[in-house]
């Protein structure tokens, strides 16, 4: 295994050790909250972060806002740089060995990390090879690969659940309970974003949808929706931001470009945007949109968070980023949709209401808040038991 970072110095060694386990860094919210989370522990832990492929920390810090270093934390990665572009590419574009990467990785986590006071998840419910915490995104990411794969891993279902976890959001923790039979803390995301404070009556009449430009995120239901608030007279726009689904996503992407041509006159597509240019983008929206059912939903905490108001479906982890009682904001279907948005157009002091609703839900993302809920339950698990150590034989 290929190592970068530090040796800590003697005056460290009293600090207990954490060894976390992220397989690859591909973009996303789960991207960031493991980096988060390796901000929340390095002052008071030695920090080792495992992973398949060298990082770059600065290009992470400059995306996320994290301020790691070689100085405050280690990273151990399999593979060396040399070979980083050639098997992310395999990862992105072939499921199959995506699994077998993930599941070899695992097995060789479970090695390196037996030395460790403690190990730590930062990525989905996992077999860590002793007791440890999990940081659950959501459910069957490991293991439901199959037998194939698992046995690749030695992956314990036993262990897995034997994990102390945290889940991402309420709707998250109740398919946890009824998926592995075990409860779950709930300790949202943190949202790294410092968008400008445009006066509202200086944004756009334009709604931003954000995310992956796959069929499982639906972008095009957003346009089909503003499309027909257009067709009663709305002048409204639509910026679309997001990556796209490597090689097996060409066929949706293609669809999705040609729906864009055909309205280009009012929707603007931004693909693989710097994350910088992202949030300039979303600061002069006045709105969001986002048709998936969601986790947690991180671009709609963004939007939230830089003041638009977003309209989101009903029943999801993104419920609870806009407020159950924001009802005026959920729908069920492109129907609804269009009603619920003609409603609020239509209505600026709905408008004020909502945007008043939504600004003291900005605060529960605060990255500091995210920092001190997982220092505590770190600190808290450390104060609650030995961590065991395994006798796997791997």
């Amino acid at each position: 295994m290929m190592t970068t970072g530090y040796k800590p110095e003697k005056k460290e060694a009293s600090k207990p050790s954490i060894a976390v386990f992220y397989p690859s860094f591909e973009g996303g919210g789960a991207e960031s909250v493991g980096l988060w989370i390796l901000e929340a522990l390095k002052p008071k832990y030695r920090v080792t972060l495992l992973t398949l492929f060298p990082l770059d920390l600065q290009r992470l810090n400059l995306a996320y806002g994290t301020q790691l270093s070689s100085e405050n934390i280690t990273v151990q990665s399999i593979f060396p740089g040399g070979f980083q572009s050639s098997f992310k590419f395999l990862m992105a574009n072939n499921t199959s060995m995506k699994k077998l990467f993930n599941h070899w990785f695992i097995r060789q986590f479970k090695k390196q990390a037996q030395g460790y006071d403690l190990v730590l998840s930062a990525y989905n419910a996992t077999d860590l090879g002793k007791k440890g915490i999990q940081y659950i995104h959501w459910i069957d990411v490991f293991d439901k690969d199959g037998e194939f794969y698992t046995k690749i891993s030695d992956f314990s279902e036993e262990r897995m659940k034997g994990n102390i976890s945290i889940a991402n959001s309420y709707v998250v923790a109740d398919a946890i309970l009824t998926e592995y039979g075990i409860e779950s803390t709930v300790i949202y995301p943190p949202v790294v974003l410092d968008a400008q404070n445009i006066p509202w009556e200086q944004k756009e009449n334009a709604f931003i949808c954000s995310g992956r430009l796959t069929e499982a995120k639906q972008p095009h239901k957003a346009i089909q929706i503003l499309k027909k608030i257009r067709e009663k007279g709305y002048d409204v726009k639509l910026y679309l931001t997001g990556g796209g689904g490597g090689l097996y996503g060409w066929k949706y992407l293609r669809f999705l470009k040609k729906m864009v041509a055909e309205n280009s006159d009012w929707v603007t597509l931004y693909q693989n945007l710097p994350y910088k240019d992202y949030v300039n983008v979303l600061a002069k929206c006045r709105y969001g949109i986002h048709y998936k059912k969601e986790p947690f939903g991180i671009s709609i905490a963004e939007m939230v968070k830089a003041g638009a108001i977003p309209f989101v479906r009903s029943v999801g982890g993104q419920v609870e980023i806009v407020g159950q009682e924001n009802q005026d904001l959920f729908f069920d279907g492109v129907e609804e949709a269009v009603e619920k948005i003609l409603l609020v157009l239509n209505n600026s002091d709905k408008q004020q209401q909502l945007r008043s609703d939504l600004e003291d839900r900005q605060k529960i993302f605060y990255t500091q808040h995210f920092m001190k809920e997982i220092r505590e339950f770190v600190e808290n698990e450390f104060s609650c038991y030995q961590p065991i150590k395994s006798d796997l034989t791997l």
